[in-house]
This record gives C-alpha cells, structure tokens and sequence, in this order.
C-alpha cells in the first residue's frame, strides 16, 4: 500500500470513528458520511441543500415523535431517505417512517430500521471502520469517482448510494463485497447513462471507444 493511500485510509477511517464515538445521540444525520464538497458531487447544489434540510428536519422531527427511543440514522440523496439503526418495537419502527415521509421534499424512503435493542458503541466503531475501508478503496480504485458515492454501514451492512453508471455500481459493489467486515451490500443507486455522465461531469465519463479499424486481408489471401 503506497502512502498516499495509507494517509487517506488513516484520515477517513479516523474521522469516521472519531464521530461514531462521540455520537451518542439516538439520532445520526447523514450516516457516517465525511463533508461534502459541492465541486465533487454528481448533485446539483440545490439537490444537495435540500438533502441537508431534509436530514435536519427528519432528525429534529425523530426526536419529538421517539424521544430516547431507539438509534436512527437518517441519510438523504437526491431526496431519497435511507434510515438505519435499531428502534424498540414495530410500532416505532412505523412511526418513524411516517414521521420521515411528512418532510417537505422527501421523494422515497428506504426503511431498514431493525426491531432490536441498540447497536453497541464496538458495533458502532467497527462499523464506522468499514465505512472508512469502503471510501478508501473508493479513493484508490481508478476507474471510479468517489464522489458520486455515499456510504453508510449499520450492523456489517453497507448501504451505497449515488448517481452513477450500472458499470460504477457493478463496480463499487463488487469492490465493497470483498472489504473486510462487509457482511451485506444494499444499493441504493439512482442509475444513470454514458450520455447523461458525459452531459453532467465529462471528466468524469468513460472515454469513447475509437471506432473499430476495418479488417485487412492478407495480401496471400487475397483472390
């Protein structure tokens, strides 16, 4: 492992566990995710303000309706609401969804919270560690832009997000199924095309092939 890697492994897997330890509110806003940088993100700024809103109000509206209850993590993209954790029973689990879908500008929710008591904090580290793994392997892969992901872990599950292309999501989950500590990979993609990648961040689009050479004949062959 080469040392840049290493220094990027090292600054997300410890940012990421340093904010899962400190956190130990019932609520999370936007997983375990690290900053994000507007000039990075297949989102349009709008897109991305909106998603932070959304988080916010989700998570102020969680803890009127479940107080102390339960461990949730609520994560938007593109105004899709993913929400993780653990809540006491199922009629929390019911409320919480209800809760989510009442926020201004929420399109879908992808409900996986778990009728279960709450993670551990080692659970809860480890977790954040793998998140670390994944976005670092998604820093080193040269073929993909780390970017267009977003990654939350809960219990050795990996959810992965984003706006990309069906190969960039074979890829990435690909990748993130042979991590360490990943027993399950969801996605939650929001496929797009070639065409669309190119219109929307062309540097970030797969070349375009050259168009095939025509075949030759060998002069011997020739008749």
């Amino acid at each position: 492992m080469n040392q840049k890697r290493k220094s990027m492994l090292t600054l997300l897997a410890g940012a990421l566990l340093a904010g899962a330890l400190a956190g130990c509110a019932p609520l999370i806003i936007g997983g375990a995710a690290v900053g994000t940088m507007v000039a990075f993100d297949r989102r349009t700024s709008g897109a991305q303000l909106e998603d932070e809103t959304i988080e916010l109000r989700a998570a102020s509206n969680l803890r009127q309706a479940l107080g102390e209850r339960g461990h949730v993590s609520v994560t938007s993209y593109n105004r899709q609401v993913l929400l993780t954790g653990e809540v006491p029973n199922a009629a929390d689990k019911q409320t919480a969804e209800q809760v989510v879908s009442r926020v201004e500008n929420v399109k879908g929710i992808v409900d996986e919270l778990a009728v279960m008591g709450n993670s551990s904090l080692a659970q809860r580290s480890s977790d954040a560690l793998v998140t670390g793994k994944v976005k670092a392997s998604l820093v080193d892969a040269k073929d993909l832009y780390v970017g267009a992901f977003k990654v939350v872990t809960e219990r050795g599950t990996v959810y992965l997000m984003g706006r990309v292309t069906q190969r960039e999501a074979d890829r990435a989950t690909q990748m993130t199924r042979n991590i360490g500590g990943v027993q399950r990979v969801v996605r939650i993609f929001e496929i797009i095309s070639d065409e669309e990648l190119r219109r929307m961040a062309p540097d970030q689009a797969p070349a375009a092939r050259p168009a095939a050479a025509p075949a030759t004949v060998p002069a011997s062959a020739a008749r």
